[in-house]
């Protein structure tokens, strides 16, 4: 069945008018029309079945027919800290890595960041939330506004919880750090931009609590490490292959 997010869910027989994007994304992209069902998802991450009563190009309307029950999100939380990207490979690694079941996406400028600034914001959280459609996820992960490296540690929580930053340069092996990680339910997983992080910047993420990790022997693309860490941490400590 189709799917769609909206921030708020009525009850059944109050209609709900969908204009604008949405009414676009059902009627010229999807192809709905009158009596075909759809699952809904709100802010909240519950479910919905609802039936379309009308369609048309400028408005589509549906009701609320019922609750219908999703188990597609992980049992870890995952915080993605991500050095911010050039060009296509941030909203490459936002659409997998959602794909994948992290929670949040927080973009960072570090030392060696070769963007200082974006106003690419509402493109990404797009991005979220049409991944997030398409892998069948109730929830859609929260994309922050970019931080500097130092303004991180300042992120209510961060260093109370469990992390990893993964360095090229050295540092344990992954199977090592997941293993001292069992049982942990939330985690941040710390990922460079286009030439990793500095000697500097892994000494003060080791000093906040962050455990220093390698991803092998072999120089990854930074968008190829954000994807392989991603994968590796749901399968070892998420529901990945479970």
């Amino acid at each position: 069945m189709r799917r769609i997010f909206l921030n708020e869910v009525s009850l059944p027989g109050h209609p709900v008018t969908l204009k604008d994007e949405k009414a676009h994304y059902l009627f010229s992209v999807l192809r709905c029309k009158t009596g075909d069902r759809l699952i809904v998802t709100d802010e909240k991450a519950c479910s919905y079945t609802a039936q379309i009563l009308s369609a048309s190009k400028k408005e589509v309307i549906i009701d609320i027919t019922g609750d219908y029950r999703l188990h597609t999100e992980s049992p870890l939380h995952i915080t993605l800290i991500q050095g911010l990207l050039k060009g296509e490979k941030m909203d490459f690694v936002i659409q997998k890595t959602t794909e994948l079941g992290v929670n949040a996406i927080i973009p960072v400028i570090t030392e060696r960041s070769q963007l200082r600034e974006t106003r690419k914001h509402a493109r990404w959280k797009k991005i979220a939330e049409e991944a997030s459609r398409q892998s069948g996820r109730t929830r859609i992960p929260e994309i922050s506004e970019h931080y500097s490296f130092m303004d991180i540690f300042h992120i209510p929580g961060l260093i109370s919880r469990k992390g990893i930053i993964f360095w090229e340069e050295g540092g344990e092996k992954l199977s090592t750090v997941t293993g001292n990680l069992q049982h942990t339910d939330k985690i941040f997983l710390f990922i460079g931009p286009e030439g990793g992080f500095s000697e500097q910047e892994v000494l003060i993420a080791a000093e906040k609590g962050f455990a220093v990790a390698t991803l092998g022997s072999r120089t990854l693309r930074a968008e190829t490490a954000s994807i392989t860490a991603v994968s590796v941490i749901q399968f070892a400590l998420g529901d990945l292959g479970s």
